[in-house]
């Protein structure tokens, strides 16, 4: 008798994983400058972890995929995605390694952050600890660029089982640029945009995404809300007008929502509304994790609030 596999999962995410020193601060320094932090927390985070874990309180069930080192840190960081139910099986901790940690420098007048990120090279996740297998059979792959070889080979894999492959790129990188190909949404920063346009306009970005071969492209504005395009067709998706206490992580909720969205079936305006709500709910609470939305929050907020007035990004 063949041993039975393991349930099918709505979403598998692949990439990082971390510890934020959260600093609340009244405006950021200038260089030289010297100031006293208002708060300070420490705090789990890291943009695919939290994805995950944000993707769980929306209902889904999930995998996180990913390399922590062997000090408590570790265990901090991953606290979170057990307790709600994550799987954990794809986690890799490598000996001797420091979990890759984040200094977040939060303005408290806005609640904008500022990130300063370091990982430890040995955390690199290889090919080989890709659960193919798994990835193939569920609903829904996130991956970002911080493992390429692993991040690549699990994109291809989910490419060729016809499972939907989400990207969340930052920054115009070697390892960017050799994902795009195998990439369905990619949803990428409004600088990767712009940087991928080469004439500075987040339009050009997302056309050469979609001739790329992205199903959807779409570029997250902060307060802005985001910008898609799909084929030849440009879609709008205007923010929710909040009060935020801090945008970390807001990006990442985006990507959550956008993962739940596209599994309910949601598409176009739609399914960029479900994901703006989702972020901007999570903007109410400190550090990547501290506000992020149950479904039933998310449902309450998107049948009271409409999205604020559009605001082109390409405009004054």
């Amino acid at each position: 008798m063949s041993e039975a596999q393991p349930a099918r999962l709505d979403l598998i995410g692949v990439g990082q994983c971390s510890i934020d020193h959260v600093c609340s601060v009244e405006g950021i320094p200038p260089l030289g400058g010297k100031d006293a932090m208002l708060a300070y927390e420490l705090l789990p985070g890291g943009q695919i972890a939290t994805a995950v874990l944000a993707a769980v309180r929306l209902g889904l069930r999930a995998a996180y995929v990913g390399s922590v080192g062997s000090d408590p840190q570790a265990d901090l960081a991953l606290a979170p995605l057990a307790a709600a139910g994550v799987d954990l099986d794809g986690v890799r901790r490598v000996p001797g390694a420091s979990t890759r940690m984040a200094v977040i420098l939060v303005d408290r007048a806005s609640g904008e952050r500022t990130i300063l990120g370091y990982r430890d090279p040995r955390l690199r996740l290889q090919p080989d600890e890709v659960p193919r297998a798994r990835i193939a059979r569920a609903g829904c792959l996130l991956v970002d660029a911080d493992d390429p070889a692993a991040s690549l080979l699990a994109a291809q894999t989910a490419r060729a089982a016809g499972v939907p492959v989400v990207a969340d790129l930052d920054a115009v990188s070697e390892a960017s640029l050799a994902l795009l190909p195998v990439i369905d949404f990619p949803l990428v920063s409004r600088s990767f945009a712009e940087q991928l346009g080469m004439d500075g306009r987040v339009r050009s970005g997302l056309r050469r995404m979609v001739e790329a071969g992205a199903r959807m492209a779409v570029a997250t504005l902060g307060d802005r809300g985001c910008l898609a395009r799909e084929g030849d067709r440009e879609i709008a998706g205007p923010g929710f007008a909040i009060t935020p206490r801090d945008t970390t992580g807001a990006g990442d909720v985006f990507h959550a929502g956008f993962a739940a969205g596209l599994l309910d079936g949601l598409t176009g305006p739609d399914l960029l509304r479900f994901a703006n709500a989702a972020a901007a709910l999570s903007c109410r609470g400190l550090g990547a994790q501290g506000g992020l939305p149950t479904r039933a929050e998310l449902d309450a907020f998107l049948r009271r609030h409409e999205p604020a007035a559009w605001r082109d990004p390409e405009s004054q």
